[in-house]
């Protein structure tokens, strides 16, 4: 089989892992960088030795010498560069959210689907075995039928400087500037802890109530440029289709976590609990050590990355997840946290 040619789509900081773990791949060939800065394409293409560079979409899909993309834009981007690439016949690996709202999302998921093309979102936790592994064990019933769910995504950049000054930095004031694109950290990595429980339990909220907030971080809330008016905390209540009950909360002020994903599921027969951060653990009580409350650790198998699903995919002609359609249903719920404070949402899912 000829080797899949690969074009990266933006080419910031977060190309870089794209590139490297596509070029990892055996049988892929990265063959273009494309930005809307072509200097940036350029030297982007120069350190990974990419030969092509563009700086516009319209000019490589004229070129059109690529089987896939992956889509590395910011935020506001995916949706129509994404249209083009399907429109244009490539399979698709974008960055996620996968749009900045469910309409967008469910455009792009119809659209990929409609097409035949392979795509997927890089929802970077589904890489963690440990969650792998409590995907399995819940599916095969360890722990009996799911009654709550509790997950977390501690962040604390805002407190300490293991990041740098945020103060100072464009590349974390954005992220607290809605006039710059953010959608706070419930757009930020609250959609990655809504997966990490989700894909754990095989189920997505059919019904929520959330609250968001906005702390205050500098006189009159601003800095230079930058209105400080994206929210730093987000908590979502959640109901799942069987009944289950959830809480899930990202926030960037929870001190002592640079980087944490916590999650505990709860079930009729036993429960699973996960701590991802610095390192991971996984463990489980279930079985007769219910009845004294006794946990035993598990070890996780490794895993494919997404990376490795995509080129998989693409191979086999079989989508594999995490797909648009499964990102568009999280953006779904995302999107009811804006309005979700008066009470429970009609059903979601």
């Amino acid at each position: 089989m000829s080797k899949i040619r690969i074009l990266v789509l933006g080419t910031g900081n977060m190309a870089a892992n794209h590139s490297r773990h596509f070029q990892a791949a055996p049988n892929v060939e990265v063959v273009a960088g494309v930005d809307v800065d072509a200097k940036r394409a350029r030297q982007f293409g120069d350190q990974h030795g990419i030969k092509q560079a563009f700086g516009d979409l319209d000019e490589a899909i004229a070129w059109g010498q690529f089987d896939a993309a992956a889509n590395v834009t910011p935020d506001k981007f995916h949706h129509p560069t994404t249209m083009k690439l399907i429109a244009a016949g490539k399979h698709v690996f974008c960055e996620k959210p996968l749009a900045e709202t469910f309409p967008l999302a469910d455009e792009m998921a119809a659209a990929a689907n409609a097409a035949g093309l392979i795509n997927m979102v890089n929802l970077s936790y589904r890489d963690v075995p440990a969650l792998q592994t409590a995907h399995v064990l819940i599916a095969d019933g360890e722990i009996g039928e799911i009654r709550h769910v509790e997950a977390s995504y501690r962040q604390s950049w805002l407190v300490g400087n293991q990041w740098g000054d945020w103060k100072t930095e464009p590349r974390w004031l954005w992220r607290l500037s809605e006039k710059h694109g953010s959608k706070g950290v419930l757009g930020d990595v609250g959609i990655h802890i809504l997966d990490f429980a989700s894909y754990a339990v095989g189920m997505t909220p059919v019904a929520l109530q959330a609250q968001l907030a906005t702390f205050r971080k500098a006189p009159r809330d601003k800095i230079g440029d930058y209105p400080l008016d994206a929210n730093d905390s987000a908590v979502m209540s959640v109901r799942f289709e069987n009944g289950a009950l959830g809480v899930i909360h990202a926030s960037r002020f929870m001190t002592g976590y640079a980087n944490t994903l916590k999650l505990a599921v709860f079930g009729t027969r036993g429960a699973i609990e996960i701590d991802h951060g610095p390192f991971t653990s996984l463990r489980v009580c279930s079985g007769d050590d219910v009845h004294n409350q006794a946990w035993r650790d598990l070890n996780a198998v490794p895993v494919l990355t997404n990376y490795q699903r995509f080129v998989a995919a693409i191979e086999s002609g079989k989508n594999a997840e995490p797909d648009f359609r499964h990102a568009a249903n999280l953006q779904r719920v995302i999107d009811r946290c804006y309005d979700g404070d008066a009470g429970f949402a009609p059903p979601i899912g």
